[in-house]
């Protein structure tokens, strides 16, 4: 795994396990050689593995749509920073320059760009693994509604399996690591698409 894309917000909530927790992903990042690519803002948790990154002499990569540039919260202290047209863009490059995902904690966005990946690797688009890193069980709810949808059937077990979860950054990256992702053909069978 030589890049991950980590989905943040662009606030802080002034959490200090989540301080923490940034900067220990930023270790484990920095010393498995692993670049950040990320959504391109200075500002919030996004800023701040950016800057842990940086300072612990690793390689961050930001993705940011131009509108967000004009209200000058890109951040300019970055190995490289491509400015792209709109969010889609965004989306898609940081998925073409990333082998994995992480969700740290954050708003709607982290978890539009979070379901939109999982959904891509349900799919069969992409074999790259997902992770969340649950900081002060941040997302136990979420991850308990997952648990609901697989009880519903709404969701596959399998499927439900696809997130990797931690509260450990060096755990979560050792996950990510070993995944091995397994196409939902029988979803596609199932409804005649194949």
């Amino acid at each position: 795994m030589k890049s991950l894309a980590i989905f943040c917000g662009a606030n802080f909530n002034g959490d200090p396990k989540l301080t923490e927790a940034v900067d220990l992903l930023a270790d484990v990042m920095v010393s498995r050689n692993i670049s950040l690519v990320f959504g391109g803002g200075r500002v919030g948790v996004m800023g701040m593995i950016a800057d842990a990154v940086m300072q612990k002499g690793g390689t961050a990569v930001g993705v940011i749509p131009e509108f967000l540039m004009a209200k000058e919260v890109g951040h300019t202290g970055l190995t490289e920073l491509h400015v792209v047209e709109n969010m889609h863009q965004r989306k898609q490059l940081m998925a073409s320059l990333c082998d994995g995902f992480i969700m740290l904690p954050g708003g709607f966005g982290t978890l539009e760009e979070f379901f939109e990946v999982l959904t891509w690797l349900q799919l069969g688009l992409h074999q790259k693994p997902i992770g969340i890193l649950n900081t002060g069980g941040f997302y136990d709810l979420l991850l308990q509604q997952m648990d609901v949808m697989v009880e519903q059937r709404f969701l596959k077990p399998a499927n439900r399996e696809l997130v990797l979860t931690s509260v450990s950054p060096i755990e979560l990256v050792d996950l990510m690591m070993n995944f091995k992702a397994e196409p939902d053909d029988v979803w596609f069978k199932d409804r005649n698409l194949t």
